[in-house]
């Protein structure tokens, strides 16, 4: 499987730009692979996004902003959740992967 970050290169938002980089930074720090999908580009892939994300998390009026996680086709959650999973020591889980071993021995 693998993780999807979907974000919006063309947004005005400096918090959503904020949030996207400290996902993506945070991926790639940590050697985690990913591919971003940008929805500002890709009008069938945030289509799938807008239609994947569990009722739960939409927001009652408009669409889910990105940036939005997903394994595979799982859902994972958006800003929020990652920050949660990070503040929380849960990033693999919160991923859906299994832990890195540390190659000491």
């Amino acid at each position: 499987m693998v993780i999807r970050v979907y974000i919006a290169s063309s947004s005005g938002s400096v918090a959503l730009k904020k949030h996207q980089q400290a996902i993506v930074g945070f991926l790639e720090a940590n050697r985690i692979s990913f591919e971003e999908v940008d929805i500002t580009m890709l009008e069938d892939q945030r289509l799938w996004m807008y239609r994947n994300i569990p009722e739960e998390k939409r927001p009652e009026k408009g669409n889910p902003l990105p940036p939005q996680i997903f394994n595979g086709e799982d859902y994972c959650g958006d800003y929020e959740d990652f920050f949660q999973s990070k503040e929380m020591n849960t990033v693999f889980s919160f991923l859906r992967l299994s832990p890195v071993k540390d190659s000491e021995s």
